[in-house]
């Protein structure tokens, strides 16, 4: 295992950008607005000699009310875990009182720190750091995070207190399935991920819009691997006023084309709503496996959950190969079902398919049901093979292809679909016409054929 090193600080000090620089990703959502960051992220850090888990936290605020009180035990979790703290404080702010609170705290559970102070560039670092002398640590470290400038003094002061031990080998970040949880604002998809890891791994609050950021997460369940990512609520455009909002709807459209199956949330009591639809056409844009999930079933009497499934059947006409799952992320109910819906997609959305069972199929398909005529002539399908996975690719070869009509592609499609077993997952036909042998070559008529071709048209005159 890799040892911890946890970022905490106020609101605003720049934990954010430094856990940036540390991991040279931009995962971790950054803006001049305290108490953007709620949830743990993490990341390795290949700085120095020795890799290390770098975790970043939200701004304790010292409230007793409100999401504060989550955000701060999730930091409290952060410090419980670590191997060494990075306390962050803000040079332009200068030391404030929750400053030795927070380095009170540290003190009373025993953990080694190390104090780095922020935003120290335009500024002169000596008077910048005197002023937190009165915290009577022995070493401040100046950086300049947004910048970049001091990440090797803070690897110095951090690497004494890093295990001797360095792995061998450094684990991925990132393991099995990925499964981004998608949905409106506020339809469970941060209660969905705790049951599912089983620990308060996100915050999770009745307010909308709880979730910032897009949080990837390792399990393992019934011995496979997933990473789940749980994503910010997507409101209609007309409703997204703050750039912050902005921000966290892009992380989210990101996750969706990073993951490899797509969990979409909605609750059971408000059916499908326009948003969802507009959701699943990101998927579908995307080619990702679709898992259209139900939540919230638990509190929903028989007639309600009758009309819930009405709608999902009528406004989601144009995905019916996505599977129906109806849990309780709450109670955890039907999340089993939602796993092996989730591997059945991600299996038949990485299937692979050899050129002779696509013959036969096409072959098959083609003698069932021909293409209408076109223009008197009758649209060839000739051969078929893979044209990749993720989604299932089948490009079919043959002529007039481009004239082929829409309802003549779904029923190939849909005859695919049942063929293969294919369930979750999009499907792509490519269609390719042949190229003309003939094409550009004249006809060059012989001697004895040019005087054939005179005493025809001299006959057709005469009569």
């Amino acid at each position: 295992m890799l040892p911890v090193v946890a970022l905490v600080g106020r609101p605003n000090v720049g934990k954010s950008t430094l856990f940036n620089v540390l991991t040279r990703t931009r995962d971790a959502l950054v803006a001049d607005q305290p108490g953007l960051t709620r949830d743990r992220h993490y990341g390795i850090c290949h700085h120095g000699s020795r890799p290390f888990v770098v975790v970043d936290t939200g701004g304790l605020s010292g409230e007793d009310e409100g999401i504060d009180v989550l955000m701060a035990r999730q930091v409290q979790l952060a410090i419980g875990e670590a191997t060494i703290v990075v306390f962050v404080t803000d040079a332009r702010a200068g030391l404030m009182a929750q400053d030795r609170e927070i380095l009170g705290d540290l003190r009373k559970r025993g953990k080694p720190f190390v104090v780095a102070v922020n935003k120290t560039d335009g500024l002169d670092e000596h008077a910048s750091l005197a002023d937190f002398a009165a915290l009577g640590v022995d070493r401040l470290v100046p950086l300049a995070a947004s910048h970049g400038r001091g990440v090797d003094g803070l690897m110095n002061a951090i690497e004494p207190h890093l295990p001797d031990e360095a792995p061998e080998e450094v684990p991925a970040t990132e393991e099995g399935i990925r499964v981004a949880i998608v949905g409106r604002p506020n339809v469970g998809k941060s209660t969905l991920v705790n049951r599912l890891l089983g620990e308060d791994r996100v915050v999770v609050s009745d307010i909308a819009g709880t979730t910032r950021d897009s949080i990837r997460v390792p399990i393992e369940r019934d011995g496979k691997r997933y990473t789940l990512i749980d994503t910010a609520g997507v409101r209609r455009r007309a409703r997204v006023e703050e750039a912050i909002e902005k921000f966290s709807i892009i992380k989210t459209l990101q996750s969706i084309a990073a993951a490899q199956v797509v969990i979409l949330l909605l609750d059971a009591s408000e059916g499908v709503s326009e948003q969802d639809a507009t959701l699943i056409g990101h998927v579908l844009n995307e080619s990702r496996a679709l898992v259209v999930v139900a939540n919230k079933w638990d509190n929903l009497t028989k007639y309600q959950r009758e009309q819930c499934e009405v709608s999902l059947e009528r406004r989601l006409d144009f995905v019916q190969w996505a599977e129906r799952i109806f849990i309780s992320a709450k109670h955890g109910s039907g999340l089993r079902e939602l796993m092996k819906a989730v591997d059945r997609a991600y299996a038949s959305a990485i299937k692979k398919f050899s050129s002779s069972e696509l013959n036969r199929a096409l072959e098959t398909a083609y003698q069932s049901y021909q293409p209408p005529l076109v223009r008197g002539h009758a649209p060839k399908l000739r051969y078929a093979h893979p044209g990749g996975t993720n989604p299932p690719t089948v490009v079919i070869h043959g002529s007039r292809t481009k004239h082929l009509a829409d309802s003549y592609k779904r029923y190939l499609e849909n005859f695919f679909r049942k063929r293969f077993k294919l369930v979750g997952t999009p499907l792509r036909l490519e269609f390719r016409d042949g190229e003309n042998p003939f094409a550009g070559r004249k006809n060059e008529l012989t001697d004895s054929q040019q005087r054939k071709r005179q005493r025809m048209i001299r006959r057709a005159k005469k009569q």
